[in-house]
């Protein structure tokens, strides 16, 4: 059976016809991104509304898990929350039936095919990657109009919904730098369109928004936001390295520093000398390396199979390939051989280093391809491996 497109590739299943290296120079952080296509099914198996409502009529939701919106009149939180912190299931109903709007907050985390998507866009964007899921009654809004502080991509999975863009009041503001409807006006749309099922948009940070639902047929989507890190984090990472081995970086401020009378002569000729002393001595090598460790370490291991064919790999001769889109990175010494990967740390014995090398430089592996271990050791080096979602057989 051939996988989805949205799972193979899920980039081009949101930007098709525009090619990633068009879509990075022309519209990353830039301006917004409409594609419309004529594939109502292309999403088809990543969600639908008959999905949600086995999630929501099934699944004892606590708060956190489900909210609920509505531009006029607002929903209140006893509309649809009971007193125990769990969603009540009659009221999300009740207040859906009235034109609110259902809200899966980071569905990803509880949906298995939803988290797996999830992976795949992280391992091409090295950045943390969430769902909002919204399912929206025909002729309703569930928000006024803001920005995000932070970029997203839009998914129209079934129904028609209506965008209208406005301004950039603030350019790729910084997480929690939100929206304030006092300071931020909206005046006149720029663009206005419908999306309809199959269709996606890019939407950066910054960029005031809102829709409605369009026709007479409930609207289902997925904003799927990127959590990156910025030049600033990458530089305060960097500072922070050298402030460890520096220690003037660490004397306190002077004294009487917040008088009225303090005289910043001196201190600001102190502040240009760590300037440029910093500029000596930082290195992007350390904050980089210091990002991909933690950026790796903290995605969520993808061991679909690991327990249902946990037998794989006691057959010696059973190939084995990499996961798609797992994410790793490769150290080790004489003693041992250890590969980080979504979660943390997976050590090997020294002697199965080749059929490593073997595996993550693109290749198959059976048992026989760990020259350096005996039958029974290949074997749990193999078990290892697919019991951590590093391998999966051919």
């Amino acid at each position: 059976m051939t996988a989805p497109l949205w799972l193979t590739d899920p980039f081009r299943a949101m930007i098709d016809p525009i090619d990633r290296e068009t879509f990075f120079r022309d519209y990353h952080e830039k301006k917004p991104l409409i594609v419309h296509r004529e594939d109502p099914g292309r999403y088809a198996g990543l969600l639908s509304i008959a999905r949600i409502d086995d999630i929501v009529s099934s699944i004892d939701l606590r708060e956190g898990a489900l909210d609920m919106a509505r531009s006029e009149p607002p929903v209140q939180r006893e509309d649809y929350m009971f007193d125990t912190g769990y969603v009540d299931r009659g009221g999300v109903a009740n207040q859906y039936r009235q034109g609110a709007t259902i809200i899966l907050p980071q569905l990803h985390m509880m949906d298995a095919v939803l988290g797996e998507f999830c992976r795949a866009v992280e391992s091409l964007l090295s950045c943390h990657v969430q769902t909002n899921i919204y399912l929206t009654p025909p002729d309703n809004q569930g928000f006024n109009t803001h920005y995000d502080d932070h970029d997203v991509f839009v998914m129209q999975i079934e129904g028609e919904k209506l965008w209208r863009f406005y301004e950039t009041p603030v350019e790729n503001p910084y997480r929690g730098e939100g929206f304030r409807p006092d300071a931020h006006k909206a005046g006149e749309p720029v663009a206005e369109f419908v999306l309809k099922a199959g269709e996606c948009i890019y939407v950066p940070r910054g960029l005031m928004h809102d829709a409605q639902t369009h026709g007479d047929t409930a609207s289902l989507h997925i904003t799927l936001g990127l959590i990156v890190k910025t030049w600033a984090d990458l530089m305060l990472e960097a500072v922070s390295e050298v402030a460890l081995r520096t220690p003037a970086m660490r004397h306190s401020l002077p004294p009487g520093f917040a008088r009225p009378d303090f005289d910043r002569t001196d201190a600001e000729v102190q502040f240009r000398d760590m300037a440029e002393m910093l500029a000596r001595e930082m290195s992007v090598d350390g904050a980089m390396d210091f990002f991909v460790d933690s950026f790796i370490r903290s995605r969520v291991p993808n061991t679909r199979g690991a327990i249902s064919n946990y037998l794989a790999p006691n057959s010696a001769s059973q190939t084995f390939k990499l996961r798609p889109f797992v994410p790793w990175r490769f150290a080790g010494d004489e003693t041992e051989n250890v590969i980080i990967t979504a979660g943390g740390e997976v050590r090997f014995p020294a002697e199965a280093e080749q059929g490593l090398h073997t595996l993550l430089d693109g290749g198959t592996v059976t048992a026989a391809s760990f020259v350096g271990q005996d039958d029974s050791a290949a074997i749990e080096t193999l078990g290892k491996l697919h019991a951590f979602g590093l391998i999966i057989p051919v």
